[in-house]
């Protein structure tokens, strides 16, 4: 049987919780700012053939 890790008490599970939504905004920044550039360099190559 595997041995699970202790659970963490409620200052860890926060700390934990703030990290990962700092993460999941800056994933999120960086697929928009993805998405933007090539929307961006889709219109340039369409305007200037």
């Amino acid at each position: 049987m595997a041995a699970f890790p202790p659970r963490p008490t409620g200052s860890e599970a926060d700390v934990f919780r703030r990290r990962r939504r700092g993460r999941n905004i800056a994933i999120v920044l960086v697929l928009a700012g993805l998405a933007v550039l090539f929307y961006a360099v889709t219109i340039v190559k369409l305007v200037l053939p």
